[in-house]
């Protein structure tokens, strides 16, 4: 839990510090980025939180998060700029995420650590 919670903080202050100089992506290749952190962050929820219930809280906060971003970036930052394509990314990502939820890798976590279930 506290790894995923250090990942969270680290989305948001990546996301409201300057850009570093970093190499010219492809258009829209930022989209990916948005997605890749968002679907990363959803899929450690699922396996954080056992009951599904949580996992629902779990991904409203995350796309409100993403949409919350794109709102300070274009209110607190000068460097940033808010970009609604960004917020659709993270909300894409964060449900794609919680998609695991109904696959095989729903409970890695629990089976390679035997001792969580007893």
């Amino acid at each position: 839990m506290g790894l995923w919670l250090c990942a969270i903080a680290a989305v948001v202050v990546v996301c409201l510090i300057p850009p570093p100089p970093l190499p010219e992506i492809p258009q829209g290749g930022d989209k990916v980025e948005h997605f890749a952190a968002y679907f990363i962050l959803a899929a450690a929820a699922v396996q954080i939180f056992a009951k599904r219930g949580m996992c629902r809280v779990a991904a409203v906060f995350l796309v409100l998060l993403g949409i919350g971003i794109e709102f300070a970036q274009g209110a607190l930052t000068v460097t940033r700029m808010a970009d609604p394509w960004d917020a659709l990314a993270n909300a894409c990502g964060a449900i794609a995420g919680m998609a695991t939820l109904w696959t095989p890798w729903r409970d890695m976590l629990l089976r390679r650590e035997p001792w969580r279930g007893s």
